[in-house]
């Protein structure tokens, strides 16, 4: 098969690296690949011998409107040439396909200029280049975030033209109004999902079983570099918001030295015992939140660390992990609960309902982590946490162009009335450093914290269990290894190229995602 994978940019990340992986299983399997990207790769050996073309106009709005007069110009007469050979290098449908889909939108959305017409042509014109006919896939990865405005017009052209396959790892309903999208979603081509949260929800909101495809990725085999001292609560992540590392920082009030004698575990000093985060935010909007956290524990003198892994290798900052800890409270895929037991690591710290039941059914057991930290209701200031719920929801629905559905209300009542304790990941940063001030300040409020949460009362003895650490290894490597995750992208590919007729209600899946009861004021993203 010819197939095509195409994304905004193959800049290093979760989405890239899962691009990498398919491309790289593909062509092992004898398959003839070709990578499409707003920009090139950065140079590496890993992307030695794949066939990339940039197509400028894939890349993020900001990206292309910040490119200097030249590069414009440039870009823009690449787009007129596009638009000039579509009689000889674009088959004529896809022309009529262009006005069509033009119409379409814009009688839907009067105020919106559809320019998409120029990024349709020139990705049929890059994918002709390379095979002088159409792919037998178009494989799209995450395109229903609006990160380049002009990609949902281009694949309402191209749906009618070529077998389209769009692969989401994330959803803007799900509390992420900054990059949703106006226009409607491509109809009657073929979507994929990477959890069974997400492809439940768009089952429900109107996708048809044959029409929707449940992807999970290829799971890397990690290294750690051996002889080193073990330390640290070791989250490799970079330090945006929904991390949570208001949480890390909570927890590193509890870390306790391990009492075993080599190996991870190894018996340390208190004082050596840190929670450790290994990578700075690259954007604006995280970068406040993440300075401000940073000068907070050292303020406070907290045992924690950060950017770790800057300038180091990366085996060697796992090397220095008695275990991987997240404390993140949304995540797409969760490579950080299956991707440390290759490397014989445990992972504790917080649950993800919907990503975790995925992997158990894959054979995996997660008995160290848990399903909230509790605070109780004393420190957590419930009415106020509350009145935050209902503006912070409020502002989402507006953003997404919805008033706040009547329903609202009752539901938080239900949420915040008589209990005892809350959560910590559901505050915003205001009330999570109150709380830690308070935790680090005072012995009582500390205990008082241990005693709410269970799993805080075993961590001064927890050890990893080499019997699950064995086995968790043994099902990661077999669940998500590259044969398996191929038949399964084959399995999709297979139907594929069989006509669908279906769309997404958009007003169902809002829905869905925007669950009071499921609301973390940390997890709404902002402009």
């Amino acid at each position: 098969m010819n197939i095509t994978l195409t994304h905004y940019h193959l800049r290093p990340g979760g989405v890239t690296q899962v691009i990498l992986h398919q491309a790289r299983a593909l062509m092992e399997a004898g398959e003839d690949v070709l990578v499409l990207s707003g920009e090139a790769p950065v140079q590496g050996d890993e992307w030695e011998g794949i066939p990339v073309t940039v197509v400028p106009g894939l890349h993020y709005d900001r990206f292309r409107r910040d490119m200097d007069g030249a590069a414009t110009t440039r870009q823009n007469q690449a787009w007129q040439g596009a638009m000039d050979g579509a009689v000889t290098t674009a088959c004529p449908s896809l022309t009529d396909r262009v006005e069509f889909a033009a119409g379409k939108l814009q009688r839907q959305n009067p105020a919106q200029k559809p320019d998409f017409g120029a990024l349709a042509l020139e990705m049929e014109r890059a994918i002709r280049s390379r095979w002088r006919r159409r792919a037998d896939i178009v494989h799209v990865h995450n395109p229903l975030i609006r990160k380049n405005s002009l990609l949902s017009g281009a694949l309402f052209a191209l749906a009618g033209t070529m077998p389209l396959f769009l692969q989401n790892h994330d959803l803007a309903e799900d509390f992420r109004p900054d990059v949703y999208s106006p226009e409607p979603y491509p109809e009657n081509c073929h979507y994929g999902v990477i959890n069974s949260r997400d492809y439940r929800f768009l089952r429900e909101a109107g996708l048809k079983s044959e029409g929707l495809h449940l992807l999970p990725n290829e799971v890397r085999t990690l290294t750690v570099s051996p002889g080193l001292p073990r330390t640290r609560y070791l989250y490799p992540v970079r330090g945006i918001r929904r991390k949570n590392i208001g949480e890390l920082l909570l927890f590193s009030l509890f870390c306790k030295p391990f009492r075993s004698t080599s190996g991870p575990g190894s018996a340390v000093s208190r004082q050596d015992v840190t929670a450790a985060l290994t990578q700075p935010p690259t954007t604006e909007q995280d970068a406040p939140v993440y300075r401000r956290w940073k000068a907070l524990a050292g303020e406070l003198d907290l045992p924690a660390e950060f950017e770790t892994g800057l300038g180091v290798p990366f085996a060697d900052v796992m090397g220095t992990a008695l275990a991987v800890i997240t404390t993140s409270i949304k995540e797409g895929f969760g490579f950080s609960f299956l991707e440390p037991w290759t490397a014989d690591l445990a992972v504790t710290g917080r649950r993800i309902d919907y990503v975790c039941r995925d992997f158990e059914e894959a054979g995996l057991r997660f008995d160290s982590l848990y399903t909230g930290l509790n605070i109780p209701a004393d420190y957590a200031e419930p009415d106020r946490l509350r009145e935050k719920a209902e503006e912070a929801l409020a502002r989402v629905y507006r953003a997404f162009g919805s008033p706040l559905p009547a329903s609202v209300p009752g539901a938080l009542d239900a949420v915040f009335s008589c209990r005892d304790t809350f959560d910590f990941g559901t505050m915003d940063e205001e009330q999570q450093e109150r709380i830690l001030r308070l935790a680090a300040e005072d012995k009582l409020i500390r205990n008082r914290i241990k005693q709410a949460n269970p799993f805080l009362q075993t961590l001064e003895d927890w050890r990893s269990d080499p019997d699950v650490t064995g086995a968790n290894r043994e099902a990661v490597l077999t669940a998500y290894s590259r044969e398996k995750i191929l038949q399964t992208l084959y399995a999709a590919y297979q139907k594929v190229p069989t006509p669908v007729v279906q769309r997404i209600d958009r007003s169902k899946l809002l829905e869905l995602y925007l669950d009071p009861a499921r609301l973390s004021l940390i997890g709404i993203s902002r402009e």
